[in-house]
């Protein structure tokens, strides 16, 4: 099969589609509340910080410096949509994880996908909760390791005119290495052979994660992102790397 950056925003929409589906939605609630409860909290801190930290250093008075509010607001805005994504999908992510586990194996059983059988429900959830944290904290580990030599590169002269694109396609890609886990997960697949199987459709794996990261800024549909890249994921591992060698 083709390895085209269409299939991955393919598999994204069509995740998106499938959360409505009836007999999903009761699995969607936990992971769109979570990621609406984060999201409208981190919003909340760092609009209410910021503005402390303005009227201690630059109160809104008729000083000659009350120009740079003007300046700093803007910056401010970029900074915050920068971070509150970052720790937004981190911090929900390893909040849902369990739920999202839960949620990959449903829509894979409604694709018609064979997985071993195990308990449903919150006993399943339970049981998978120190397996999934672990998870999610060995893909933090990944990140922070290749994140932090990227944001050096922006403190680089001529490099730093790289550096931006080069982040977007780490963040694309390790987007597709976040949300591929939950299918691959639930097949008992080790980060090493996800990882591998991934590096095999790189191009439609960087589309998928490219298409999320538009998604998740998106205000009102970035609540959905969540939820439709677990199940958008597993419609990509049922139909493209589920018959992949390591």
């Amino acid at each position: 099969m083709a390895n085209t950056p269409l299939d991955g925003a393919g598999y994204l929409i069509r995740g998106l589609r499938l959360i409505s589906k009836p007999g999903l939605r009761p699995f969607v609630l936990v992971p769109l509340l979570v990621n609406i409860v984060v999201f409208s909290l981190l919003v909340w801190l760092g609009l209410n910080q910021f503005e402390s930290l303005m009227d201690r250093f630059l109160p809104a008075d008729e000083s000659w410096l009350s120009w740079l509010r003007w300046l700093l607001w803007p910056l401010f805005a970029i900074a915050v949509v920068l971070i509150i994504f970052y720790t937004f999908t981190v911090i929900a992510n390893l909040i849902a994880s369990p739920f999202n586990g839960l949620l990959a194996e449903k829509v894979e059983r409604y694709l018609g996908g064979d997985l071993p059988q195990e308990p449903g429900g919150m006993k399943q959830v339970m049981k998978e909760a120190v397996p999934s944290i672990l998870s999610e904290l060995r893909k933090m580990s990944y990140f922070l390791l290749r994140a932090i030599p990227l944001l050096i590169l922006f403190l680089i002269p001529v490099v730093n005119l790289v550096a931006p694109f080069l982040w977007m396609a780490f963040s694309a890609w390790f987007l597709a290495i976040e949300y591929g886990d939950y299918p691959m997960a639930n097949h008992g697949l080790s980060f090493k052979k996800q990882y591998q199987r991934l590096k095999q459709t790189r191009l439609t794996a960087l589309s998928f994660g490219g298409g999320l990261t538009l998604m998740m800024m998106v205000p009102l549909v970035n609540f959905l992102a969540m939820p439709a890249a677990v199940a958008g994921a597993t419609v990509f591992w049922h139909e493209r790397l589920r018959g992949m060698t390591d």
